[in-house]
């Protein structure tokens, strides 16, 4: 009886998903306001890049209603592993068919599109009037952001799943050939490069001059931006394809050997590990850290909340399925994703679900939130937007 129960329930949830999908795909988006204007600065509630500053904390400034409701979708193609960027008034996206989508933040209306013709995993960055982003045949592309049109491009050679950051008027990245980059912003031009000793899959993190990287070699290195010299490189006793968040000195980072991590990085030395021994399951999930709280998906299927000063675990939330998706905290909010297919708000303190969406479809994607909504893809290729009717 109580395996009926829980099927008809999921099929219910389906069923309304389906319901709610095929109303918001029905109504044409421009038919509720026209498409707003791009604007030229930055805002201050902006989601310019992967995990939302250059420190990589998952930290918005942003505090949402409870209860919120979905206000737009879009198809966009075979699925969505990349994060959204927004910028003022224009969400960018790459989609595994690989097109570069940009889309206004109100309604979801096209603006514009870029075909790159690989797969985008990379989550798009947007700096200085330009969207950079990396594709599976090894190239950084170099898009305006307000026209689409190609400023230039920087091969690799291999897939690029690491997003981009920016510091110093270089473009910092990952690439699957073993190689941690920097380029020219203006150019393209190569301005170093390091080798490690396996992929670098997560995004380069940047702070006081210096670009963290945690890489599949089980190493956290630290080198300075304006030439690439080492400064620094740490055992972390795994190998990891998550992204560093960096606050205050320490980079916190989940491995592959079932960890969680915090690295002093003036001394080198790490200060604490955190391992559920309960179940023996890796973090891809990148970390969302403030001064008084670590929160972290697992592919466990479970949100952990973790103590900054000790790594001891707080609570613990269990979804239907994995979550590689990288929650954000916003107010007293963590928002995260589940392969299950279901986009939870959980409370800060508690862990408890304060608000929870299923889509119906396995999500990868880590949620932005920007301007007062949340927007995140899935991987039967349609792209949400949540907030306040």
């Amino acid at each position: 009886m109580k395996r009926r129960s829980e099927s008809a329930r999921a099929r219910g949830r389906l069923t309304a998903t389906a319901a709610w999908l095929a109303i918001a795909l029905a109504t044409p988006q421009a038919a509720r306001s026209g498409p707003s204007p791009a604007p030229d600065g930055a805002h201050a509630a902006d989601w310019p890049m992967f995990r939302g500053d250059a420190q990589l904390t998952g930290v918005s400034s942003e505090r949402l209603a409870d209860a919120l409701e979905p206000l737009w979708v879009r198809e966009l193609g075979e699925g969505i592993e990349s994060t959204a960027a927004v910028h003022g008034q224009t969400v960018y996206v790459g989609s595994m068919d690989g097109v570069l989508h940009a889309m206004d933040l109100a309604t979801g209306t096209a603006r514009w599109t870029y075909a790159t013709g690989e797969e985008i995993k990379s989550s798009p960055t947007v700096h200085d009037g330009t969207v950079y982003f990396g594709d599976g045949g090894g190239t950084l592309h170099a898009v305006d952001a307000r026209t689409g049109e190609a400023r230039w491009k920087f091969r690799t050679d291999a897939e690029i799943v690491s997003s981009p950051n920016v510091a110093g008027g270089r473009v910092l990245f990952g690439s699957h050939d073993q190689f941690l980059y920097a380029v020219r912003a203006d150019d393209g031009s190569l301005s170093w490069k390091v080798e490690t000793e396996g992929y670098v899959y997560g995004t380069p993190a940047i702070a006081d001059g210096q670009v963290v990287s945690s890489g599949c070699d089980g190493y956290l290195r630290v080198a300075r931006v304006e030439d690439g010299a080492q400064i620094r490189k740490v055992e972390l006793g795994g190998y990891t394809g998550a992204s560093p968040a960096i606050l205050k000195g320490r980079a916190y980072v989940g491995t592959f050997e079932n960890e969680v991590l915090a690295v002093d990085l003036a001394a080198g030395a790490v200060l604490w590990r955190y391992r559920d021994d309960e179940r023996e399951f890796p973090f891809l999930s990148s970390a969302a850290v403030r001064d008084d709280i670590v929160i972290v998906g697992g592919r466990d299927g479970r949100v952990h909340a973790l103590d900054p000063g000790n790594g001891k675990a707080r609570w613990r939330f269990a979804a239907r399925g994995k979550i590689d998706s990288s929650p954000v905290i916003a107010g007293e909010r963590v928002y995260v994703g589940s392969a299950g297919g279901e986009i939870f708000a959980l409370g800060l303190e508690s862990g408890e679900t304060v608000w929870s969406f299923d889509t119906g479809a396995p999500i990868v994607a880590s949620p932005s939130v920007a301007s007062g909504r949340v927007l995140i893809g899935t991987a039967d290729g349609r792209l949400y937007c949540f907030g306040r009717k």
